[in-house]
């Protein structure tokens, strides 16, 4: 049995919708990514056993196995073989998990979890046709699945959480994205501008370093007329991709490549479907368990901004040092590329740790339909 351990982790920029990326197809976006990542790790693409690709929206570009299509694009070898899943918001998070678990499990020496999403080119909801209205009434009538924007605004109902809090986490979360000196975790990668010009993106397209407060609070709310939720502190639609190669220590050290960090526990948590982003209380408190440690001896944690509420919420059951929550900033500021973002986040927490010589991390996301997953690492 091996142990699994983080050689590299890459993304790109991310895009806002119809933003740099709105030209730029989705699997040649992947293909970037995966070319960028073993080209930065110095791994000979042949050595790659398996990619696990995480995409939520399975359709036009991003159908047909977009994984398969991303590993031919990129141009490794024919021998690869890549899978495409979807485990919603958590879908490439979830791709590490599966990766890093065939390495323990001793199936493979190398592989890759990954994960792309293209919101302007593959628009949510086109897999099924629609929106809510096309699942099986059955299963509607036995569970009250709704939008996530209505599940925010329950959660605010229930922990309490004002427009003002939610605005507050929101001004933060571009301003500490804004203020990062350093983006060590991104493939710089070409797009275009407003006027059609290819630009080389190196930075994240949707971080506002200054925020006005008083137009933030101006926004209208989207989900209910006297509610909490705005497109002002809610993730932005977006486009990316990410990854991360993930190996067996004694192999990859072997080859002279230098792990990263390893894996204290991985977990995947099924919760009220309704509520459905509340999940990440329950998959944190498991992660820890399973780790062995508390939430005090994190030095760095990623959670998903799906919505103000989700991490204020989560804080609030939590009690972390906010100080170590998405210091970096978060999706609200950063985007969040449905698929692409767990695999980014990882890719930000293993940066951060480096970053600030921190050795234990925490990355948590909330999933639709009541779900969540969450993985503990500890910087190598």
């Amino acid at each position: 049995m091996g142990e699994a351990v983080i050689v590299e982790a890459v993304r790109t920029p991310f895009g806002k919708r119809g933003g740099a990326f709105r030209e730029t197809r989705p699997d040649a976006l992947l293909a970037r990514t995966l070319r960028g990542l073993v080209e930065r790790a110095g791994l000979d693409d042949t050595e790659v056993e398996d990619v696990v690709t995480g995409c939520v929206t399975q359709a036009g570009e991003q159908g047909a196995n977009v994984g398969r299509l991303g590993v031919l694009l990129a141009g490794f070898p024919v021998e690869v073989p890549a899978v495409t899943l979807n485990r919603m918001c958590g879908s490439s998070q979830q791709a590490v998990h599966f990766a890093s678990q065939a390495i323990a499990a001793g199936d493979m020496s190398y592989a890759i979890g990954c994960g792309v999403e293209s919101m302007t080119r593959a628009p949510m909801f086109s897999d099924i046709g629609g929106g809510f209205e096309k699942l099986n009434p059955d299963l509607l009538e036995k569970q009250e699945l709704i939008h996530q924007g209505e599940s925010a605004e329950r959660i605010a109902d229930r922990w309490g959480i004002t427009r003002e809090d939610a605005d507050s986490l929101s001004a933060s979360s571009h301003q500490r994205a804004g203020g990062r000196s350093e983006w060590p975790e991104i493939l710089p990668t070409t797009g275009l501008d407003k006027e059609g010009n290819e630009v080389k993106l190196s930075v994240d397209e949707g971080v506002r370093p200054s925020v006005d407060s008083s137009k933030m609070a101006a926004l209208d709310t989207v989900f209910r007329e006297d509610g909490v939720v705005t497109a002002g502190n809610a993730s932005q639609l977006s486009d990316g991709a990410s990854a991360v190669l993930v190996a067996d220590r004694e192999r990859a050290e072997a080859d002279g490549l230098k792990p990263k960090a390893r894996f204290l526990s991985r977990v995947a948590v099924g919760d009220d479907p309704a509520l459905q982003l509340t999940g990440v209380i329950p998959a944190t408190r498991a992660a820890l368990k399973k780790a062995g440690i508390s939430i005090n001896d994190l030095d760095w944690i990623e959670i998903n901004e799906a919505f103000a509420t989700v991490a204020l919420s989560w804080a609030d059951e939590l009690k972390p040092d906010m100080d170590r929550v998405n210091p970096w900033g978060g999706a609200i500021a950063h985007g969040h590329p449905l698929g692409a973002t767990g695999g980014g986040l990882m890719a930000k927490l293993v940066a951060g740790l480096e970053s600030t010589d921190g050795q234990l991390g925490l990355q948590v996301m909330c999933i639709g339909h009541g779900m969540a997953t969450a993985t503990v690492i500890e910087r190598i």
